[in-house]
């Protein structure tokens, strides 16, 4: 999965910077609040972004293809995490994976939300041509599959001889849609086939490998499934140690709801004048960290950090709820939250670790997204991508081999039948809310918060980035929506709430 962020990192600068009007792209410094770099001096810090990056990437090269640990949060924001500031909740393992790493600062989500976003790390595909580009319900489980011959990169990587497995939420075909994990590639599968299911830490079932798993539920033994989720993680890493291993911990914290009966225990917040979801989501994010500390420490028992790849991301934006994001800080100021193309909506923590290869504590300020994953990962495993992808390996730029090329980034959304769409490009970020809808420009070097929409003073890039639109969009019809999809929702929650005590037998 290095693959993913590595050719990224070096193919060059000329698309990621437009060729009319716009300046280099800068480093960390350069793009911080306060900070107003000459035109000389956003020359002389793109040179340290780019051969930075690079350079102190690179300090060995591996004997063999290592194992590819991917760890991926669910609606957790960028600011939750010290590494990135965060100053309330405390995720000292998330941070020592960021010491001992690479950490970027510009890392992009597939999508505004789960399923597509998911789409998109599997398949190395843009929302312009992803098969799935929104949470699309099937009835009565699921959400809609990937294309039946669409090939993802745990397919790619057990056909170059690694073993692949997931133990979370899938959200990308539910039973008997021909897209389940064990379809497209996965030769262990645990956890929820729906993400709707995996509203639920408390359920009375799971999937293992297309089998349902019961949990018994009752009122004096609740069950949460993330305990059991986990310990199948690092079962799944202590029994495959004959070949390489790819293994996506695809978990489903810190996402809601945030009810007290969803953790085990609240009892380290009493202290707190935080209210109950404020407290479920912190433990919730607490959680999360101690068992990424579970597995690292697994790695480390079996003497497998310099031959493992471990990736920290989460799969969008942070929560919208304001009492929980202005509480922690968990988009650092930035505009909207999940389900909007906006800064906020998109950026995602990204941390690397891979003993041995990575200059411990470093930074990397080039944009990259989640469709960088497959190619990174093919190249890894030695093995080329399929054709037609949108993404790039990272790996040279780990390696320090060669440069990043030009490319911009591009996502879109329905809301409703209305498209949107946004694009990255060097330092600008665009964002159109329909077809025939005005351009909005945002310059993220002076801008990175996008309060002022500066179109007007760049008709040269607003063509640019209109043109990058209508170029990666290709047409799709959308499925319909189904009314039953919530109405089973509803019914399923009440009759688990009942096996639970959490709402009498008898409430209709």
């Amino acid at each position: 999965m290095f693959a993913w962020f590595s050719r990224i990192l070096f193919r060059g600068l000329d698309e990621l910077i437009p060729k009319r009007r716009l300046p280099p792209q800068t480093n960390s410094q350069a793009t911080r609040i306060g900070f107003r770099p000459s035109a000389t001096a956003t020359c002389i810090l793109a040179c340290f972004a780019l051969f930075g990056c690079a350079a102190l990437a690179a300090i060995g090269q591996p004997a063999e293809r290592p194992n590819i640990l991917l760890i991926m949060a669910d609606d957790l924001g960028i600011g939750d995490l010290g590494c990135y500031g965060g100053q309330v909740l405390r995720t000292p393992n998330i941070d020592r994976l960021a010491s001992e790493g690479m950490r970027f600062t510009q890392a992009y989500s597939g999508a505004s939300v789960c399923a597509p976003s998911r789409c998109a790390l599997m398949t190395g595909r843009h929302m312009g041509h992803a098969s799935v580009r929104g949470n699309w319900e099937v009835f009565p489980e699921g959400q809609a599959p990937l294309n039946q011959d669409e090939m993802t990169v745990a397919t790619l990587l057990r056909q170059a001889g690694y073993t692949t497995g997931i133990c979370g939420k899938w959200g990308l075909g539910g039973p008997g849609s021909g897209s389940e994990p064990n379809d497209k590639g996965f030769d262990f599968f645990f956890g929820y086939l729906c993400q709707r299911h995996a509203h639920r830490f408390l359920t009375d079932y799971l999937y293992r490998n297309g089998q349902k798993f019961e949990i018994l539920q009752s009122p004096d033994r609740r069950v949460n499934a993330h305990a059991l989720i986990a310990e199948e993680t690092l079962r799944f890493i202590r029994e495959n140690r004959d070949r390489p291993w790819f293994l996506f911990c695809a978990w489903t914290l810190p996402h809601g709801p945030y009810r007290a009966d969803q953790v085990p225990d609240l009892s380290a917040y009493t202290h707190t004048d935080w209210n109950e979801a404020q407290k479920v989501y912190a433990a919730m994010v607490e959680w999360l960290d101690r068992d990424v500390g579970r597995l690292v420490r697994a790695l480390e028992e079996l003497d497998w950090e310099q031959k493992t790849l471990v990736i920290f991301s989460s799969d969008n934006g942070g929560v919208a709820s304001p009492q929980l994001s202005n509480q922690f800080s968990s988009r650092l100021g930035l505009r909207g939250a999940k389900g909007e193309l906006s800064e906020g909506g998109l950026r995602v923590p990204l941390i690397i670790r891979w003993s041995g290869q990575i200059t411990p504590g470093t930074t990397c300020d080039y944009p990259v997204a989640f469709w960088d994953f497959l190619p990174t990962a093919a190249e890894l495993a030695g093995v080329p991508p399929p054709q037609g992808i949108d993404g790039i390996s990272l790996v040279p730029i780990v390696q320090g081999r060669t440069t990043p090329g030009s490319r911009a980034l591009y996502w879109e959304q329905y809301r409703g039948k209305r498209l949107e769409q946004a694009v990255r490009w060097g330092r600008w970020k665009a964002f159109r809310a329909g077809p025939g809808a005005s351009i909005e420009l945002f310059d993220l070097l002076h801008d990175p918060t996008e309060s002022a929409n500066v179109a007007a003073q760049y008709p040269e890039i607003v063509a640019e980035i209109a043109a990058i639109m209508e170029k990666n969009h290709q047409p799709m019809e959308l499925p319909p929506a189904d009314p039953r999809v919530w109405e089973k929702y509803r019914e399923d929650n009440r009759r688990l709430d009942q096996k639970l005590g959490l709402i009498p037998a008898d409430k209709p």
